[in-house]
């Protein structure tokens, strides 16, 4: 089953009054069977008999049961004041007394505790809250471009692929995907715009799916995980770093941050700052010093340490190519020197709500060192969450991981059908 069934492919079973309406309506309703009506009517009372009974009783249970919670609220009562006047002693030592309170606050968070469970969001929340503005704009474009086409014709699609240029998705693809409209359009003899309304969304879906093979998983590894994490400054590279550090640390593993951006104070600074919000060693080096020489110091560390994750922030001065290229080279022997097959991941750090703009970023970034994978932040602040789209198809780098908000907790992994899903549902 391909991914745009998976998400959009469902048919709703019909309902079991339906089902048993229409058995009845095919009946040959002869003598039998309403002598066999009869008898289940029969049957039917006496177990509507047994049941009113069951009831009775029921309710007379029900009745004890509220008794005695009464009964129990009253002895909570008494309790309470036994332990006020317990605490208000002077026989009770400061000891006692806190050991008391501990006990109480305990239960206290233990009854809480599925409270809070409830209000946390699931992953497929996240995705809907964070393309919601991506999603709406994108459905009232198209919603607007169907009601203003009567017929199918050349204007139709012109009007077609600039309006997916403006949803960001990339000129290659709106291009590419206005081309297999007019096929389709000439294949099914499609007059109306509605008719090609579902065939747009099924090709969007499968220029993302291609072959099936998004590799989106994270390559992580039974000993050290070695990730480098390039990207422009002001992209949120250094806060999606915190945010990963505290989400594997909540995992379990053993993580490490290396401050490589030694050019820019305030990148080593706020590295820092993550560090001790989240709990893990940052390895930092002098001002102006040798990132590589401080990339080193991080991978002895790591390894000498048996950390789990080591992450790696990089300088972004993309304006200065030739000067970037070359500290990325000299960083990756470094890292080679002491594991020679990481860095197991390389990720770029791609603001959303840049559009266009990130997609040269990648192209540019593509060119410098080889990616394994994009980080897409601020996506919950834009409607150009299509730009995934772009990236997808005209550079074919996975997107690996996704950030939802501001809070320390809205980054994760990502999930195409989750990202597909909430782009694309309800325009069908």
């Amino acid at each position: 089953m391909g991914l745009f069934d998976r998400l959009f492919g469902k048919k709703e079973e019909p309902k079991i009054e339906e089902v048993v309406k229409e058995a009845l309506e095919n009946l040959d309703l002869s003598e039998d069977v309403e002598s066999s009506l009869t008898e289940a009517e029969g049957i039917l009372q006496e177990e509507a008999e047994v049941e009113s009974s069951e009831e009775d009783l029921l309710q007379e249970e029900n009745q004890e049961t509220v008794e005695e919670s009464q009964d129990s609220e009253s002895t909570v009562e008494v309790s309470q004041e036994e332990i006020e006047e317990f605490l208000n002693s002077e026989e009770v030592t400061e000891e006692e007394n806190t050991e008391l309170l501990e006990t109480v606050e305990e239960n206290s968070s233990e009854v809480l505790q599925p409270e809070r469970s409830q209000l946390e969001e699931t992953v497929q929340e996240k995705y809907d809250r964070s393309l919601k503005k991506t999603r709406t704009g994108f459905g009232a474009r198209l919603n607007a471009f169907f009601a203003n086409f009567r017929s199918v014709d050349e204007e139709f699609f012109e009007e077609l692929e600039e309006l997916l240029i403006m949803s960001d998705v990339g000129v290659q693809v709106a291009s590419n995907l206005t081309e297999e409209l007019r096929y389709e359009a000439k294949l099914e003899n499609a007059k109306k715009p509605d008719a090609l309304r579902r065939v747009i969304i099924e090709k969007l879906v499968e220029l993302y799916e291609k072959d099936g093979n998004y590799d989106e998983q994270i390559h992580f590894q039974d000993g050290l995980t070695v990730m480098l994490f390039v990207g422009v400054n002001g992209v949120g590279k250094t806060t999606s770093i915190g945010k990963l550090a505290h989400r594997y640390k909540q995992a379990g593993k053993k993580v490490m941050l290396v401050a490589a951006d030694t050019f820019r104070a305030g990148a080593v600074a706020q590295l820092a700052e993550w560090g001790r919000r989240v709990d893990v060693p940052v390895v930092t080096g002098p001002e102006k010093a040798d990132p590589a020489s401080v990339v080193f110091d991080g991978m002895e560390r790591a390894v000498s340490e048996s950390i789990d994750i080591l992450m790696i922030d990089t300088a972004g001065r993309l304006q200065n190519k030739d000067n970037l290229m070359a500290e990325l080279e000299k960083i990756g022997r470094i890292i080679k020197r002491v594991v020679p097959e990481a860095p197991h991941e390389t990720f770029l750090a791609l603001d959303a709500s840049t559009g266009q703009n990130a997609l040269v970023q990648a192209k540019e970034f593509s060119k410098i060192t080889p990616l394994t994978g994009i980080v897409l932040t601020k996506i919950d602040g834009t409607a150009r969450g299509g730009v995934v789209l772009a990236i997808r198809e005209e550079l074919n780098i996975p997107v690996k991981l996704i950030g939802f908000g501001e809070k320390i907790d809205d980054i994760g992994e990502f999930n195409s059908e989750n990202f597909m899903k909430s782009l694309l549902e309800g325009l069908i």
